[in-house]
């Protein structure tokens, strides 16, 4: 007996709901979007007749919408939440991605929708995997820095209905997710409330502990962007069904992009695997663009750890900016006096136009960048005067032409069907079935005299039947069984939109009710449970207690610990990135105690870097 094909989905981040309807439009099978409160991008939010408006759109094509409700409660908060869900499961969505175990607390009292462990609940080990699983979660949302053999452990450990999500693309945290404190401690923003000041994309200069500077000032802390878009079998192999890209904070055109890139691999993936794995979702997207994710924002690219523990010298933090430099696209020939402005002169290695961005790095290490405002053979006009000089390498990070093709694409998303035309069973009875995946149908009939024709008239009835308008539906293949009978195009015109508006209705009626999660198996935490653990209410503090865990600590947003704290624990080393590292043969030029990190903004940030070179991790302390 052959096994069901197993279901992957592409899950796109959504600012609003007009970029989620253009992320499902260009191909993906979910979407995850903020909703008014509780959100772990405060600056995402949006309201219930927005998500609404999504879902209807979303499950035309069988695709699914995850709500983010995903900070840690404070105790006024959870009545508020509560009504949230409610609201939510009422505009139809499919899933709530949550962190705190108060939502499990309390699944009783919420209505039967599902829910994922964020990637803010940390789920670095098999063990916390297995927790959450047996605790009700139906999906979990790995760590970015798990390798594809630690997935697999996490797939053979947690039972079989549980799905695994993981990250292929976008901004990487330097800190495992929901274990960073160090915004909250320097200013009070707090990545598990939703306000991460990004602490490690500052500027910092390294030192000793005496103050000494070791290094230049740099982004010591600010990773590369991911990018797995050549690793999705191995991960699906590895038991990974949901591929989440990064980017509630992104704009339109940047979803867009890297949605259709990431589909069309999907597509390619599902294509070569035999019938082993299918997408999620209906129809297919066809994209009035070619997708290309180097001319989107990214901080240069990195597989992380995706195949382990990389080889000393593998580079994966953008030390030079956080910003985008973009590609490489001209060498500075000749440049006049920055004070006066003028033409520069180029030797392009692409295509230049009027609008484009264009970077530089000045003497000091840094980005600067300036606009095109017109192109003219070798020579180009920069709106405003820029220091270049002779020599410079120019890079774009904004590609006029490329983001107007975005913008003006037309792009269509559509599901292919058969449509069936044949005599019924009643006498002059015309039977019109539209035949969609999965067995999804829509059928019509009606009652009309049949007329012989004196021409052909199956083109005609085909141009009349492949109108299948503004629905999502296209036409694959018409089976036309009528011969030379004679039918008006009115007639045809009627029964097909009627067929259409069943079929539509078997779409909506198809839609699987999310199941209520239900606790399967022992759920065992750490003994003892700091503040690292983000508990932040009574109902969380329950879950775990009940589960036998003691909770000494509470989250740093309800009480602070004195003295030096941890506040990022990480994969990441930077001796490691210096080329350091004290477990291989390397050239020593750091001093092997302590090193510290200092922030060159203004504020009296300093922190202490601990490195545990057993399990191969970064610690970042406060100093004080």
């Amino acid at each position: 007996m052959s096994k069901e094909p197993v279901k992957l989905e592409l899950l796109a981040p959504a600012r609003t709901a007009e970029v989620a309807i253009e992320a499902i439009r260009h191909g993906a099978d979910a979407v995850y979007i903020g909703g008014p409160a509780f959100g772990a991008r405060a600056a995402a939010g949006n309201s219930i007749e927005d998500i609404r408006k999504v879902v209807e759109y979303a499950h035309s094509y069988h695709a699914r919408v995850y709500v983010t409700v995903n900070t840690i409660l404070y105790p006024d908060e959870i009545e508020d939440a509560k009504a949230l869900v409610h609201k939510l499961y009422e505009a139809g969505v499919d899933a709530l991605i949550v962190q705190d175990m108060a939502f499990i607390e309390m699944r009783d009292q919420l209505p039967p929708i599902a829910l994922h462990a964020s990637t803010q609940c940390d789920i670095r080990t098999p063990e916390k995997a297995v927790a959450l699983a047996n605790a009700g979660f139906e999906q979990l949302v790995l760590p970015r820095e798990l390798s594809l053999e630690e997935t697999r452990i996490v797939r053979s450990a947690v039972p079989p209905k549980v799905e695994l999500e993981a990250f292929v693309h976008g901004a990487l945290c330097v800190s495992y997710s929901g274990d960073c404190q160090a915004g909250f401690i320097a200013n009070g923003r707090s990545a598990n409330r939703g306000e991460c000041p990004q602490m490690c994309r500052l500027p910092y200069s390294l030192t000793d502990a005496r103050g000494n500077e070791l290094a230049p000032a740099a982004h010591y802390l600010s990773l590369k962007d991911l990018k797995r878009i050549d690793s999705l079998r191995e991960m699906a192999d590895a038991g990974v069904t949901s591929f989440k890209i990064e980017g509630r904070l992104k704009d339109e055109s940047y979803v867009k992009n890297v949605v259709a890139a990431y589909s069309a691999a999907m597509d390619r993936l599902v294509a070569e695997s035999r019938g082993k794995y299918v997408r999620r979702s209906h129809g297919h997207s066809s994209p009035g663009f070619k997708p290309d994710i180097d001319r989107t924002f990214n901080r240069g690219y990195t597989p992380y750890f995706l195949n382990g523990r990389p080889s000393n010298g593998f580079r994966m933090a953008s030390m030079a900016s956080p910003k985008w430099a973009g590609r490489a696209v001209a060498r500075v020939l000749s440049a006049p006096d920055p004070r006066k402005g003028g033409s520069v002169e180029v030797e392009a290695f692409d295509t230049l136009n009027n609008g484009d961005g264009l970077t530089f790095t000045r003497s000091d290490g840094s980005f600067e960048g300036f606009r095109l405002n017109r192109v003219e053979g070798c020579r180009i006009f920069p709106a405003s005067p820029v220091a270049l000089k002779p020599g410079m390498t120019l890079f774009r990070n904004v590609d006029k032409a490329f983001m107007d093709s975005l913008e003006r694409n037309a792009t269509r998303r559509t599901i292919p069907v058969d449509i069936t035309l044949q005599r019924g069973e009643k006498k002059d009875e015309i039977t019109l079935t539209i035949l969609a995946p999965e067995g999804l149908q829509g059928k019509a009939s009606m009652t009309c005299e049949y007329q012989q024709a004196r021409t052909e008239q199956e083109a005609a009835r085909r141009r009349v039947l492949e109108k299948l308008g503004d629905s999502e539906f296209e036409l694959h293949e018409l089976h036309d069984t009528l011969g030379d009978s004679f039918v008006a195009a009115s007639l045809l015109s009627d029964l097909r939109r009627r067929a259409v508006s069943e079929l539509q209705k078997a779409y909506a009626n198809a839609l699987p009710e999310p199941a209520k999660p239900s606790p399967g198996g022992d759920s065992s935490f750490d003994a003892e449970l700091d503040y690292h653990a983000n508990v932040s209410n009574p109902l969380a503090r329950k879950f775990y207690e009940d589960h036998g865990s003691s909770v000494n600590e509470e989250a740093v947003e309800r009480h602070r610990p004195s003295g030096p704290m941890r506040v990022m624990t990480t994969r990441y080393c930077l001796r490691r990135e210096l080329g350091e590292c004290l477990r291989e043969n390397c050239r020593r030029r750091l001093p092997d105690g302590p090193l510290y990190l200092r922030s060159t903004e203004g504020t009296s940030v300093r922190y202490r870097l601990k490195f545990d070179c057993n399990t191969c991790q970064m610690e970042v302390w406060t100093t004080e």
